[in-house]
């Protein structure tokens, strides 16, 4: 199975407008790829400004529809396990595993997977969204904020990861300014030295439109890091 997942070193940095980015320069290439949300929490609450939400975003870029993206969903906006525990359900590690693979068929074996969260976020009492990354044996993306704090915060995830053996080929900071001030500038230089990696930046993305997200992505290697992933 090819594919990328894409994690954060956060809730609301910017995770989901990556993945939709890819997933629509992708389509935009002529590759075809699936979208798989594990775990969608947050239904009951409408989406916050005019931008949908994570399954619809993902739906929108991919070409496909939205219950099929995240076939699992939960109406509190809480973490997954105790999202499930509210709902009276329980989330099977190996039922997350295996919709990735049957999705990823429908789409010649090619998938673009967002996590839920960070990585050490549980999707099950004793089952982390990093156990899933590792199953699933794909490059894990780090979404992270430009600004204030994301160095501390980008370097642990970093260091998480690497701790679960998992390849990580870049972090991506979201937005990523035309003219970034001095800080985020430095925050880049920082990142890139003390975690040994890759920095892109994603540019601002008006709105949720296939165009718009497939323009944007062409300002990272995203084809390096998606040919990476099939050996």
């Amino acid at each position: 199975m090819r594919g990328l997942f894409v994690t954060a070193t956060d809730t609301g940095v910017g995770k989901s407008v990556l993945s939709a980015a890819l997933l629509a320069a992708m389509h935009a290439a002529g590759r075809p790829v699936a979208a798989y949300k594990p775990v969608l929490t947050g239904g009951e609450e409408p989406p916050e400004g005019a931008w949908p939400a994570d399954d619809e975003l993902l739906a929108l870029a991919a070409g496909m529809d939205p219950e099929s993206v995240a076939p699992l969903r939960f109406g509190p906006a809480v973490s997954p396990h105790l999202a499930a525990q509210l709902s009276g359900a329980t989330i099977d590690p190996r039922a997350l595993l295996a919709e990735a693979k049957r999705l990823a068929a429908t789409r010649g074996g090619a998938i673009v997977v967002e996590g839920v969260g960070g990585l050490l976020v549980p999707l099950a009492e004793d089952y982390l969204v990093r156990d899933l990354a590792v199953a699933l044996a794909l490059p894990v993306l780090i979404a992270a904020r430009p600004g204030l704090g994301t160095i501390n915060h980008t370097l642990l995830t970093l260091q998480a990861a690497r701790a679960a053996g998992l390849e990580v080929p870049a972090v991506v900071l979201t937005p990523w300014s035309d003219e970034p001030d001095e800080l985020e500038r430095s925050n880049r230089e920082t990142i890139a030295a003390l975690g040994e990696i890759q920095v892109a930046g994603l540019p601002h993305v008006a709105d949720a439109d296939r165009a718009l997200l497939a323009d944007a992505a062409e300002a990272l290697p995203w084809r390096s890091w998606w040919d990476a992933s099939g050996t």
